[in-house]
């Protein structure tokens, strides 16, 4: 049966759809075995809100997610023999206080079970909210001439840009990309150290809007200079070595992608490296639960990849800082699961994002 490890729902998170516990049925109704309910970890400047949260404060966001852990917690019990649901965070990384925060979150909550450690901000702006936004974050990037620092969105969101390259229909050269997509990637590597999460986050977010690009280009890789193909080996065999997950995640066919998260130079690189995957749907409501699976498991045998892997609840006979187990489900295709969902149609489609808030949050 399949496994999920990347949820959200309207009744915690502002761009997203339905309750906690409609999803969870759904997830029921479509034969998951494992299901992660893992809503956003909070934001601690009010620079960080994004526009539809005007209305709140940093205090409303930490008291959601205290009722969030108090409701997941309560539908785990519930729906025990159903399903076995498994309670996480999807983390961010927009400065340091975000991290040092997600720790102290994490030490005095033990029911958090795992982390999605993902990577939405650039620079202090957010890059999957709308492509203006993503532009703006590409441009302060090249404007720094930085690609390892992070400054706060009060100063990037102040820089003069060009009238011309905020423009959604403008498209960045490779060379304007570079210092942008480094700078996600130094990021991404520092939340993996800190972190050391369970589960690394649609780790090719910073290609949505241009998932086109080829990684591997000789624009992107400078000889000379560290290029973005090192920068992506170099995180790859860091989540190898703290034995993360790498997420293979549907909401890039939402998109309009034609892969999951991880496009396949990436993906195969980290099948060459020794890595492990799991699946997630990273659903924003009831509708999008299990959405394109079929397409996911497709994808993946299309890369060779033999096993899949899950989170399961940790055994009381483990000692330690372990949060969660790691099971092998095998093959990717398998006869008691894939074959036989009956997941309808609606998994056969493409829902694409019909504008405003992006749904990768």
């Amino acid at each position: 049966m399949p496994h999920s490890h990347h949820s959200h729902s309207g009744q915690f998170c502002r761009h997203a759809k339905d309750n906690l516990e409609d999803i969870v049925i759904e997830a029921i109704k479509q034969g998951f075995e494992v299901y992660g309910l893992t809503e956003h970890a909070p934001r601690y400047r009010v620079e960080d809100l994004y526009p539809e949260e005007a209305d709140l404060s940093i205090a409303d966001l930490q008291a959601a997610y205290q009722s969030f852990l108090s409701t997941a917690l309560s539908l785990k019990r519930k729906y025990a023999d159903q399903i076995t649901l498994l309670i996480g965070l999807e983390s961010d990384y927009i400065t340091d206080l975000d991290l040092e925060r997600t720790i102290d979150l994490l030490a005095s909550h033990p029911e958090i079970e795992y982390i999605v450690g993902s990577v939405h901000h650039v620079g202090g702006i957010p890059i999957d909210f709308d492509r203006v936004t993503w532009l703006r974050a590409v441009y302060a990037c090249g404007q720094t001439g930085s690609s390892a620092a992070l400054s706060p969105l009060s100063e990037l969101g102040t820089v003069e840009t060009s009238p011309l390259q905020i423009q959604p229909t403008y498209s960045p050269s490779s060379s304007e990309l570079r210092p942008f997509i480094l700078a996600y990637l130094n990021q991404q590597l520092h939340m993996i150290r800190t972190l050391r999460p369970e589960v690394i986050g649609h780790f090719d977010l910073f290609r949505l809007w241009t998932p086109e690009l080829d990684v591997r280009s000789p624009e992107l890789n400078r000889e000379g200079e560290r290029g973005v193909w090192e920068a992506i080996r170099r995180n790859v065999e860091e989540g190898v070595r703290i034995g993360a997950l790498f997420e293979m995640n549907t909401a890039a066919f939402r998109k309009g992608w034609n892969t999951a998260y991880l496009c396949r130079p990436i993906a195969e690189l980290i099948i060459e490296s020794g890595g492990r995957f799991c699946f997630s749907d990273d659903s924003h409501g009831v509708t999008q639960v299990g959405l394109n699976y079929h397409r996911l498991r497709d994808y993946a045998e299309s890369l060779g990849m033999k096993s899949i892997y899950y989170l399961a609840p940790r055994r009381t006979d483990v000692v330690g800082d372990v949060r969660v187990d790691l099971e092998e489900a095998g093959a990717v295709r398998r006869a008691d699961g894939w074959s036989e969902l009956g997941l309808g149609v609606r998994l056969g489609e493409i829902q694409e994002d019909s504008g405003g808030l992006c749904e990768c949050r």
